[in-house]
């Protein structure tokens, strides 16, 4: 009986084995098969309704799949620094999870002045393995985003004011993360240049400077870091919005770029069902729509590429071939991230993420002046060391907006010091002032309470004391992340330091000659007590190991490398877009109350053109406080004589040039050597010079390394507008080689034919 049981049962489990083997496997999910035949296996299947249903967001930050067929949701998460904490599914409360913290790494503008191409890769790569192991599918950034004002509450999350330096920094980082099975979403295209009207501005340039100062980040984010989503930005440009605009986003980004991904608007971007069919537009969230008083199950119904969009196809007003556009790329867009079987698992707070946000942060820290050697800080010489400010004390990883982190934790800069040097040395600290005592930003808690009661009187005086008694004064002030500083949603309203510190600096250079000012921030800053400081440093926002880097810095222990992604101006008015007068919008228009909503949007002309940060200061012959490409190091370098390959090139042919640079200094360190190039004569106004290539060399005492940097015509070309197309010249031109964009040391002349 018992034979008869196992005999019966073989053949029953040898019949459904054939019928397994029999049974086809769906196109769109057999992985053997190309990935576009699989699209549209998986297109035919759909439904209408299905596909509409991808179009838009079902939550906060979640949008729809294909239940039926197996196709997964999309999960997106704030960027850049960080992967956001959780939301609620419809509310942007906490959800209250205890296990969505992660490492928050330096912002963008500190990895942009490592200048740095490997940082930028193991940045992304770091970045993206926490997003997919928090099972994220779009990570929504790195923002590219050019500096054109220092006010721009917004520059701390993107990476200058060159457009070269940003295209080549921001390659890497896709790359990187993406290496994940986690999509990138370029952000944001395109103008989106200050926070202060960014819903409800119009911005007025001509073609050239779209053209050669704010698209190519965005062109190599597309065509050299094949992001796999862009993401619109709030803006109107040309009299459309950005987000469903269809010079940017069909003409340019789709049309002249090939762009094969996925744009993903901005939250709250769209306003037009019918421009955001037709314009370019795939992905919407974030909209601010009632749906439920459209009679809408639920408010995520109404958006515009939702019922509206339904609607219109069933009543025959429109077609089915831009949704089939849309649910193509988004399609795409699954089989490389939610669909592929084949991405890694992730992980979250490694010893390697930690080490490569500490060593970020300490290649990106600029030495802006050091007179006197005062740093590095000898912990056997230096008996006292006071530290001063509240941003010593302050958390910084929470706040600014939407790139507000849940972090595993924060080193401050004061925790750092002590670490580092408290062994050896009595730290002792300071308040100084009191500037934002707030712990709560953006629904995210810090846990910090910095209330004090004190007097701003009793706080000067105490700090004041303390650097008198001590041999070294470590002055950690700056901006922070609350509204109206470095902060999404508003610009700054003043280019001075808040708080009343440039009086606290002013003094304490009195109190001890032995200050070092170390500036906390994302943006520029007036500096009217530089001739009296002998040292500062820039020390940007860097997330989870801010005060380990910073106090390698100071120690020594990291010879400082990084350089300046954009000028400091010496007043607010030295900058172009401030000189020329468009900001925060015309004059005229601003009088009379325009940008204050949608319906009465106001017009910002960049009157400045291309003359852009360096471009304009060194044009202008306007001396800035410290330069673009500015940086020191505690060793000195030596430039060799700069040769070229070839005195004369065709349009068709590349030149080299080839230098030295070695380390003449006592101690081991990097030097980034800059390539600017110089059109001697042009028909047409060009900047004095434009960095077209870099390299970051390290160098130990003596030691002498050969670099080569490799260009072709485009280094040389300007856009011409009227022919819609790059131009270079015939001409002389002169490559210019430095360490900052007003230190040439060595300059060659070279002809094209």
């Amino acid at each position: 009986m018992l034979k008869k049981i196992i005999f019966l049962g073989l053949l029953n489990f040898t019949h459904t084995a054939l019928i397994a083997q029999t049974k086809t496997t769906p196109i769109y999910l057999d992985e053997s098969k190309p990935v576009e035949d699989r699209i549209k296996d998986a297109l035919s299947r759909m439904t209408v309704e299905e596909k509409v249903r991808m179009l838009h967001a079902q939550s906060k930050f979640s949008s729809a799949g294909v239940p039926r067929l197996g196709i997964p949701e999309f999960w997106t998460t704030d960027g850049p620094h960080g992967v956001r904490a959780e939301v609620q599914w419809d509310e942007w409360d906490q959800a209250g999870w205890t296990n969505d913290s992660i490492i928050a790494y330096p912002a963008l503008t500190a990895l942009s002045a490592t200048w740095n191409k490997q940082m930028s890769w193991n940045y992304g790569k770091a970045i993206g393995e926490e997003a997919r192991y928090r099972k994220k599918d779009v990570l929504l950034g790195p923002g590219v985003n050019i500096y054109r004002t220092p006010l721009n509450g917004r520059n701390f999350e993107y990476m200058g004011e060159d457009p070269y330096l940003t295209s080549i920094m921001v390659v890497p980082y896709i790359k990187g993360v993406q290496s994940n099975g986690v999509a990138t979403s370029v952000k944001h295209y395109a103008l989106n240049n200050q926070e202060m009207f960014r819903h409800t501005s119009n911005v007025k340039l001509d073609d050239r400077a779209l053209y050669e100062i704010y698209l190519p980040p965005f062109k190599a984010a597309v065509t050299e870091g094949d992001s796999w989503t862009i993401m619109g930005a709030y803006d109107k440009y040309k009299d459309q919005y950005a987000s469903q605009n269809q010079y940017l986003l069909n003409d340019i980004l789709k049309g002249e770029w090939g762009y094969k991904g996925v744009v993903v608007s901005d939250w709250g971007a769209v306003n037009n069902t019918e421009q955001a069919i037709k314009n370019g537009l795939d992905m919407e969230f974030g909209s601010w729509t009632n749906g439920l008083s459209a009679g809408t199950s639920n408010a995520y119904d109404n958006y515009y590429l939702a019922k509206p969009y339904l609607d219109l196809i069933k009543s025959g007003k429109v077609g089915t071939k831009e949704l089939d556009d849309k649910v193509t790329r988004i399609l795409r867009l699954a089989y490389k991230t939610t669909m592929n079987k084949n991405k890694p698992f992730g992980s979250v707070a490694s010893e390697e993420h930690i080490a490569v946000a500490k060593q970020i942060g300490e290649e990106g820290i600029v030495l802006l002046k050091n007179d006197n050697n005062i740093l590095p800080i000898d912990a056997n010489k230096v008996k006292s060391i006071a530290v001063i400010g509240e941003n010593a004390i302050k958390m910084m990883t929470v706040g600014g907006g939407s790139s507000s982190l849940k972090a595993k934790y924060e080193t401050l800069p004061l925790d750092g010091i002590k670490s580092r040097f408290g062994k050896q040395t009595e730290v002792k600290y300071a308040r100084g002032y009191v500037g934002d005592p707030g712990g709560e930003y953006n629904g995210v808690k810090s846990g910090q309470n910095l209330e004090d009661k004190r007097s701003e009187k009793e706080l000067f005086n105490e700090a004041i004391a303390l650097a008198k008694s001590a041999d070294v004064v470590i002055f950690v002030g700056g901006l922070n992340k609350a509204d109206f500083q470095d902060s999404e949603g508003n610009d700054r309203k003043s280019y001075n330091l808040p708080y009343n510190q440039d009086k606290l600096i002013q003094e304490l250079a009195k109190a001890n000659k032995n200050l070092v000012v170390s500036l906390v921030s994302g943006n520029a800053v007036a500096m009217p007590w530089i001739k009296d400081v002998p040292s500062i440093v820039q020390t940007w926002y860097l997330g989870s190991e801010a005060g380990n880097s910073l106090a390698s810095v100071l120690a020594g222990d990291a010879n400082p490398s990084g350089k300046l992604p954009f000028t400091f101006p010496v007043k607010l008015e030295d900058n172009s877009a401030h000189q020329l007068g468009e900001y925060p919008g015309n004059k005229e228009e601003l009088a009379a109350g325009k940008g204050k909503d949608q319906q009465n949007p106001i017009n910002i002309t960049y009157n400045e053109g291309i003359l852009v940060g360096y471009r304009w200061h060194d044009t202008k012959k306007i001396k800035p406080l410290f330069s673009f490409g500015h940086g020191l190091s505690y060793t000195t370098f030596e430039f060799g004589k700069v040769k070229a390959d070839k005195t004369t090139i065709s349009q068709n042919d590349k030149i080299t040039f080839t230098f030295t640079v070695k380390n003449v200094g006592k101690v081991a360190g990097a030097e980034v050597a800059q390539l600017y190039i110089t059109d001697v004569k042009s028909s047409v106004l060009r900047p004095t010079k434009e960095l077209k290539g870099f390299e970051k060399v390290y160098l130990k005492p003596g030691e002498e390394k050969e670099v080569k940097i490799t260009v072709d015509k485009a280094a040389l070309s300007y856009f011409d507008a009227d022919k819609h197309a790059w131009v270079a010249e015939p001409g002389d031109f002169e490559a210019l080689i430095g360490n900052a964009s007003d230190n040439i040391k060595t300059k060659i002349k070279f002809t094209l034919k």
